[in-house]
């Protein structure tokens, strides 16, 4: 029996798996002729199987294929000197959409040492680059529009303080006045807040920065003297979801109102300290003065509406609420333990020097004076 060489059933293989793929692939020999096409290329491009063997790529179709470009780097493949690593190219015919695709094409041994083949692979990237577009679009129209809604509720939220504002000045009541500037003050913590997020990437808020501004806010509203009266903000490179940042920059709010409205009567000096330390999952924020400090028994006045806005708010967050009298003034802690392990012990806590300020009043919590 007479012995086939090897390099003809390597090569009759090489043929057997291109034409069989079901990737657009071309086998060409080192003169860019077309030795086999797989039949998911002739289907792709509208390319009669049987007219595409022996022709020169430049050929195939209505010369569609002539790519001066292409049919370089393809030659500069063969030699050795160049590799086509996807190379994109814009397919053109007549009145047919542009269609976007990638080439890669590399050197074959086919077992065939006499003659340089490549293979040659197309992939047609049309329909994932308009996806993409449309995906860009979309994330673009949703930063306009995201941009425009929170142009508008900054504007709104001025209109809203401007407004309470203006009624407590022309109320008589002090009474009615005070509440409404309350609410003037909630009203500017909320628009801190809205220009923060507005700026935050990611969907994180970064917290010195956060409560750095709304401190600022809240001074410039209910600080006449800067000289006089402080708040300092000690925070570390806590980063924290917008909605959590929220209930945050909410407790804050309500605490420094309550602070700098009872802890310093009689034009009494001093500072407010914002502190918040993270240790993975864990976290500390505090709120402490050095003011007036907790009335006792018969004078301990009865919760207020921030009393109960604070107490939601740290429940929400999973967090235990502390109030001290740290000598002067007063420090309400709000602890967040991710394991139960971790959380305080009151016997030990009671037991201690500082006790009271480490312990949780067994009492529902009350913020004194009132907010």
């Amino acid at each position: 029996m007479q012995k086939i060489p090897i390099a003809h059933f390597e090569a009759a293989s090489t043929l057997a798996v291109v034409v069989s793929s079901n990737e657009p692939l071309l086998f060409l020999s080192d003169e860019l002729k077309v030795i086999a096409a797989s039949a998911s290329f002739c289907r792709a491009f509208d390319i009669d199987p049987k007219t595409v063997c022996g022709q020169r790529l430049s050929e195939i179709g209505n010369g569609e294929w002539a790519m001066p470009k292409l049919a370089s780097l393809l030659r500069a493949t063969a030699s050795g000197s160049a590799n086509i690593e996807a190379y994109e190219i814009d397919f053109l015919r007549p009145n047919q959409k542009t269609r976007h695709l990638v080439v890669n094409a590399r050197t074959l041994d086919d077992g065939d040492i006499d003659h340089i083949r490549l293979l040659l692979a197309i992939t047609d990237v049309t329909d994932v680059r308009a996806e993409a577009r449309l995906k860009d679009d979309l994330v673009r129209d949703n930063a306009i529009l995201l941009q425009e809604v929170q142009h508008r509720v900054a504007n709104s939220l001025q209109i809203i303080a401007s407004v309470l504002m203006q009624s407590a000045r022309r109320v008589q009541s002090e009474e009615a006045r005070g509440h409404l500037h309350n609410a003037h003050h909630r009203v500017m913590s909320i628009a801190a807040l809205q220009r923060q997020l507005s700026m935050s990437d990611g969907g994180k808020v970064e917290l010195l920065t956060y409560f750095t501004q709304l401190c600022q806010s809240l001074g410039a509203s209910m600080i006449a003297d800067p000289d006089r009266l402080s708040i300092q903000v000690m925070v570390d490179d806590s980063a924290v979801a917008a909605d959590v940042s929220v209930r945050l920059g909410l407790v804050v709010t309500e605490l420094v109102i309550n602070a700098l409205k009872h802890a310093f009567p009689d034009e009494r000096p001093g500072a407010i300290v914002i502190d918040y330390r993270s240790s993975g999952k864990d976290w500390t924020l505090s709120v402490t003065d050095n003011g007036i400090g907790m009335p006792a028994g018969r004078d301990a006045p009865k919760a207020g509406l921030g009393t109960g806005i604070v107490e939601a708010l740290a429940k929400s967050l999973n967090g235990e609420i502390q109030v001290s009298d740290v000598g002067p003034g007063t420090a309400v802690t709000i602890r967040h333990r991710e394991s139960a392990g971790l959380r305080t012990d009151l016997s030990t806590a009671a037991s201690e020097p500082n006790g009271l300020r480490n312990a949780i009043p067994a009492e529902p919590m009350r913020l004194a004076p009132p907010i």
